[in-house]
């Protein structure tokens, strides 16, 4: 093995030596187990492992040397660009078999903890409306990398994880293969991801529908065009020309509190006035996503996902109006209901269940719990007796989704779709321009 290894090419920005440790002599598909995490994998066309390294895990694919390293690059470009999508650890070249047979490269990239496979997802007791919330989220996606210049070619459920973010969903690319970055992506571009996405979610969605793990009375092709409604919807309002009277400049800030309640941060407006002074056109130029998280994070310090930053924000706002505390500077309230509220209710979880969910995530269900007692017992119910009713009759059902789920890919169907047009059948030529 110390041969092997020696002939082993690494690109890292931060390698980690642990690495040499683990059996790159081995195809992928056949590691032994005491190497592998029990995670549960979506569908790919290359075979994908996930290994613990040093405390976390990390998913491993076997793809082609050239690939590889411009998978690495691109997920590096889209994480200093702040998309969401998956962190790129490393790319190792020059494996070989005992034999001396030449393995294929692997792209490593590090386990988004608390993640879903879209499958995974649809073999748990979820909510009815799983599917709509999970084309939701795909759709902020999506446009948030078109805004990035990303065209991303392959867009599918497969190709995304997906994280629980409140009621809602947070989605993260997973697969950055078929994509490319550009200064600006054309009105083409745009529209031929979003076809493939629409053709390869309703096959998707019908293949989940023919392994029963979605109602057969779902209109997979009805969810798929509401993924184009949805993301044209976003797109308009995040980008569009408003023209109004100079009376009316009050529309200014109108437009940017719109795009606030979006989730989004407007950096840059462009602005400006016909010759005679009587009319404005405004539209955005730089368009950040992340306006509550940031706001959680400037006043907590909590990193969580953007619905969970706005139902805390929520929290922290009756809070304050409880303690009569209107007047005082947020930033010191704030550091009150962190100390005194939040942190006390998600240390109330036993350590052994912290994996289950992400904290804010926790805290969320803590508060729907609460409303819930509260109703049933016709009271305010104090916090405490909250956690501990949350933490013996709810928690204990839920699976772990840190990096450990009660779900194997195994006992999942991964069959093809049948049926369904493929997006090799769409001509980008014909849209791309």
């Amino acid at each position: 093995m110390s041969g092997t290894a020696q002939r082993l090419q690494i690109t890292a920005a931060s390698p980690d030596p642990a690495l040499l440790d683990l059996p790159w002599h081995v195809p992928l598909e056949d590691w032994p187990a005491e190497n592998l995490a029990a995670l549960p994998r979506g569908i790919s066309r290359h075979v994908v492992r996930f290994a613990r390294l040093s405390g976390r895990v990390i998913a491993i694919k076997e793809i082609g040397e050239t690939v590889a390293h411009r998978e690495y690059e691109l997920l590096r470009q889209l994480r200093k660009l702040d998309v969401p999508s998956v962190e790129p650890v490393g790319v190792i070249t020059g494996r070989r078999a005992p034999d001396g047979e030449p393995l294929e490269a692997v792209l490593i990239t590090q386990h988004l903890s608390f993640s879903l496979p879209y499958r995974a997802l649809f073999s748990q007791s979820l909510r009815p409306d799983t599917a709509t919330r999970l084309i939701d989220a795909l759709a902020v996606l999506m446009v948030r990398l078109h805004l990035a210049g990303f065209y991303w070619g392959d867009v599918s459920l497969s190709n995304t994880l997906f994280r629980r973010d409140a009621e809602t969903f947070a989605a993260y690319l997973v697969d950055a293969e078929t994509g490319d970055l550009h200064d600006r992506l054309s009105v083409g571009q745009r529209s031929y991801d979003l076809e493939v996405a629409r053709v390869n979610i309703i096959g998707e969605l019908m293949d989940l529908q023919a392994g029963e793990f979605l109602d057969e009375d779902e209109d997979a092709v009805a969810i798929g065009d509401a993924l184009a409604e949805r993301y044209q919807e976003l797109w308009k309002a995040l980008t569009e020309v408003e023209s109004f009277g100079y009376g009316e400049r009050w529309r200014v800030q109108a437009r940017i509190d719109r795009l606030n309640d979006l989730g989004f941060d407007v950096g840059e407006l462009d602005i400006t006035t016909d010759v005679e002074g009587t009319s404005v056109r405004i539209q955005p130029k730089v368009v950040d996503a992340g306006h509550h998280s940031r706001r959680l994070m400037r006043l907590t310090g909590l990193d969580v996902q953007e619905n969970q930053a706005r139902r805390l924000l929520n929290d922290l706002d009756e809070f304050r109006a409880a303690t009569d505390r209107q007047a005082e500077d947020e930033s010191f309230v704030a550091h009150d209901w962190l100390t005194e509220i939040f942190e006390p209710a998600v240390r109330s979880v036993p350590r052994e269940m912290r994996t289950k969910l992400e904290p804010a995530q926790v805290y969320h269900e803590l508060l729907d719990h609460r409303w819930y007692l509260s109703q049933q017992q016709g009271r305010d119910v104090p916090m405490p007796e909250v956690a501990a009713s949350y933490v013996r009759t709810i928690l204990p059902t839920r699976p772990d989704e840190q990096a450990v789920l009660g779900t194997r890919a195994e006992d999942l169907r991964d069959s093809d779709t049948a049926g369904v047009p493929h997006v090799d059948d769409l001509d980008p030529d014909r849209l791309i321009g």
